[in-house]
């Protein structure tokens, strides 16, 4: 169980490193907005490539901080018996719903999504709008996204194994508010 510990602190360790590295992506996407926005209207000039920046930044914000959210307990849940129950419970709870649903989803999503990438990566898929930009890029945040996900899933199944079986204390599962 120790090994599993170590390898789930690993992936806790590339989560946060890759959750704190998208953080910088809202304040890239908040410039980029403001400098076209600013273009726009005060220069009369308009870029698509500009636009797209804006899009490719904000799905790489969700797609890539998904794992950052779940480690952080702040992903969706429905909390009608989960909160009644103790942490051997909320444990049982996590672990079921990380076997059938979050890794499954993930990996499929992560299967499905790679095809895609791929085909754009060897056609060279441009945006068709004038002054577009690579569509490889933003496909490969699908697989790349969900795949994070996925990892982070195996972290968390992990850890609550160790709290099912005495080897790990979980604190309170609230979600944690940044400052």
């Amino acid at each position: 169980m120790r090994t599993l510990l170590a390898l789930a602190r690993l992936i806790d360790a590339l989560t946060e490193r890759t959750g704190r590295l998208v953080i910088w992506l809202v304040l890239a996407a908040t410039l980029i907005s403001a400098g076209n926005a600013l273009a726009r209207y005060a220069f009369g000039e308009s870029s698509n490539a500009w636009l797209e920046i804006q899009w490719y930044l904000f799905g790489a914000m969700f797609l890539l901080a998904a794992g950052y959210t779940l480690k952080h307990n702040g992903h969706v849940r429905i909390d009608i018996f989960y909160n009644r129950f103790g942490p051997r419970g909320r444990a049982w709870i996590d672990l079921a719903g990380g076997l059938l649903f979050l890794l499954p989803m993930a990996g499929l999503l992560t299967w499905l999504s790679w095809p895609m990438f791929h085909e754009a990566w060897i056609t060279h898929e441009m945006s068709p709008d004038a002054g577009g930009l690579l569509r490889w890029p933003v496909k490969l945040l699908l697989p790349t996204g969900f795949a994070l996900l996925a990892l982070q899933g195996v972290a968390e199944i992990i850890k609550r194994i160790g709290v099912l079986t005495g080897h790990l204390v979980l604190p309170r599962e609230a979600p944690e508010e940044e400052v």
